[in-house]
């Protein structure tokens, strides 16, 4: 297996909205990531993926980007960038930047053109096509609610937009489009970013019969078949690494809505040089029924595992695996596979060991280090995100219980993990002087970094350690994985192991007391290295949401 930086590297993703505001006008931006990088430095991290920080008008928080060699006045512009660059690489951390390549904002001056008139030069650097009986030219859905599709009145053609309307799809049909987009990349490169991490890279080819989709109660299967995966789609990856990636010391993920494993090791498989990691979506998306997010279902744990499992077999040769639980598109992961009430603590430290303890790069989300929550506003005005309120919309024109759909919200909303980072228990969490952009989590006061410094027991702490052992013990990024008892419905028991050494994983993903006696683990011969419980416990069964790291003797 070939060893490289970015596989042994975490990574701490920054969402700089939320993250700490410098000027108390509310919003976050570069200044405050300055200010804070050296306790990023602390907890043991290398690499810091940043959301999008370009000239943008913000309908969907900076993924609608108007120009992408611009740096954002609200975060605090070029100056501030070139000194967070410089202020990180100081510090042996590497900058991994968001790069949305699969559409533009509709104030880029791309669209501008590209809307003025059918035969302008710019046209085709987007899809439009005719209404078809004068309805839009298919049945394709948004990610974010309604049409896919948006007439306009200059030339009474649609435009495909799979986000929001003012985010219309690019078509990389266009060899002028690729191109435009090396030399957005390769300037990023010439400027020292060490990496990219591609908004739903997967759908760059697209399905250009333009069908209609023959699923219309199953997502899922819509946004896999036809709005991901296209015919071309390695042939650009391909070509992009072969034309300006490989030509620097840099990492890649993709973010891959419709990967699976039928066709994920195509896309970081490295005898093709195409990426080098990929964000798939089977644990995140484990929760949602056909209607997507807002149609949730129940998850087992064995469900559960078995997507870890399934991946880590599909990637082990030629691949290799992103491990996450949580970033700024999906709830607080204490909250969605933990217990954020009575076992807060325990089940957060539980998940910061699975996460340090796979096969994979492993990516933090801010404010998971301390056990940030889902936050439950009481009223839909609160809420910021384009994607939740056009749920919102969509279930009001429906005639739904809108006090029941409210619950859902609180539940699957990706203002969950948007709320500023709680820094201290001052007004604000610490995170602003100002009005912030959105309503600080009320738990603030009993969950934030200044109180989890002082305390050697707290989740911060705990991320430390696990980290720093990860780090130490080479086993934990390269070693072979075993999945112990997959039907188990309580137990997420798993071996990491190489020629030299062993170490048993015991996760008790439940409210209740479990033994391990039935399981032969062999435990009277290996001895407990790391536990998130302090206290030791001298029977052969796990506390509720126990986690328990031992290596065999």
């Amino acid at each position: 297996m070939k060893k490289t930086w970015w596989k042994e590297g975490v990574v701490y993703q920054i969402y700089p909205r939320s993250f700490k505001d410098s000027t108390g006008n509310g919003i976050g931006d570069i200044y405050g990531i300055i200010d804070k990088l050296d306790y990023i430095k602390s907890l043991g991290i290398d690499i810091i993926w940043l959301c999008p920080i370009y000239e943008s008008p913000n309908d969907d928080n900076g993924y609608d980007i108007s120009d992408y060699k611009a740096i954002s006045e609200d975060f605090g512009g070029s100056e501030a960038f070139d000194k967070l660059l410089d202020g990180m690489h100081k510090r042996g951390l590497k900058l991994v930047m968001d790069l949305v390549l699969n559409h533009s904002s509709d104030e880029h001056d791309w669209f501008k053109e590209s809307r003025k008139s059918k035969d302008n030069p710019y046209r085709d650097y987007y899809f439009w096509k005719p209404s078809k009986n004068d309805n839009p030219p298919n049945n394709w859905v948004s990610f974010f609610s309604g049409s896919a599709w948006k007439r306009d009145a200059i030339t009474d053609e649609y435009f495909l937009h799979l986000f929001t309307k003012k985010q219309p799809d690019l078509n990389w049909e266009n060899p002028k489009v690729r191109k435009e987009i090396h030399n957005i990349v390769e300037y990023w490169c010439k400027k020292g970013v060490d990496g990219f991490r591609m908004d739903v890279i997967s759908l760059i080819s697209k399905n250009l019969d333009f069908p209609d989709s023959p699923y219309p109660d199953d997502y899922g299967k819509t946004i896999k078949n036809y709005y991901a995966n296209g015919s071309k789609i390695h042939q650009y990856l391909h070509q992009l690494n072969r034309e300006v990636l490989s030509r620097y010391d840099i990492m890649t993920v993709g973010e891959g809505p419709g990967i699976d494993l039928d066709n994920g090791l195509d896309y970081v498989n490295e005898d093709r040089n195409e990426l080098n990691m990929i964000f798939h979506f089977d644990h995140m998306f484990i929760d949602n029924g056909p209607g997507g997010k807002y149609d949730p279902i129940d998850v087992s744990l064995p469900k559960f595992k078995k997507v870890f499992s399934d991946w880590d077999k599909k990637l082990k040769d030629k691949g290799w695996g992103s491990i996450f639980l949580g970033n700024h598109d999906f709830s607080r992961m204490v909250s969605r596979f933990g217990n954020d009430s009575t076992y807060h603590t325990e089940s957060a430290k539980l998940l910061a060991m699975l996460l340090l303890t796979l096969r994979g790069t492993v990516y933090i989300y801010q404010g998971d280090e301390i056990g940030m929550t889902n936050v439950a506003y009481p009223k839909i005005e609160d809420y910021n995100d384009v994607e939740t309120l056009g749920s919102w919309n969509e279930a009001l024109a429906k005639g739904e219980d809108m006090t029941e759909f409210l619950k859902l919200v609180h539940r699957q909303s990706r203002d969950n993990a948007r709320t500023p980072v709680q820094w201290n228990s001052t007004k604000n969490g610490g995170f602003s002087l100002g009005n912030p952009w959105l309503k600080v989590n009320e738990n603030y006061s009993s969950i934030n970094v200044e109180a989890q410094e002082n305390d050697k027991n707290s989740i911060l702490n705990f991320y430390r350690k696990m980290i720093a052992f990860r780090k130490a013990n080479k086993v934990m990024v390269y070693g072979d994985y075993e999945c112990i008892n997959p039907e188990d419905t309580n137990l997420f028991i798993y071996k990491r192991s190489n020629e030299k050494e062993s170490y048993l994983i015991i996760l008790n993903f439940s409210n209740t007391i479990q033994t391990v006696d039935h399981l032969n683990l062999d435990i009277e011969h290996s001895k407990l290295v790391i536990s998130n419980i302090e206290t030791l416990n001298p029977k052969n069964e796990l506390r509720p949401w126990e986690a328990q790291l031992r290596q065999y003797n």
